[in-house]
């Protein structure tokens, strides 16, 4: 399956468990570690937990592999490693303290607009 396929599905899995300020980032010609990275956050550990959970279980249903899963304990910050596609799923303070973003500020943004609603 395309990389884009697979952050479509971890958008709407996101989506669905109301995840908040989603971004994605087009890394192919910034860095050799994935083509997207998408990162978002939510309010508790508990919803954290909740959309990565989402995210592994359409992985599954859509027969993506899932590299790895890391952080799933503490539910601060989960990082779930499909390959081309890596999903930082944040509690509000961690986003702001490790600031993906502004660290890959290279990364132009893609529009996601055609996967959520407004």
């Amino acid at each position: 399956m395309e990389s884009k396929a697979i952050l479509e599905i971890a958008v709407k899995a996101a989506e669905n468990k109301r995840a908040e300020e989603m971004t994605a980032l087009d890394m192919t010609k910034v860095s050799l570690l994935a083509d997207y990275f998408l990162i978002m956050e939510a309010n508790s550990s508990r919803q954290v937990q909740a959309i990565a959970d989402e995210i592994v279980d359409q992985m599954a249903a859509n027969k993506v592999a899932i590299k790895d899963v890391e952080g799933k304990n503490s539910a601060d910050w989960i990082l779930i490693d499909l390959g081309d596609v890596v999903i930082h799923v944040f509690q509000k303070e961690q986003r702001s303290h490790y600031n993906l973003e502004k660290l890959w500020s290279d990364a132009p943004e893609v529009d996601l607009g055609q996967w959520v609603e407004a």
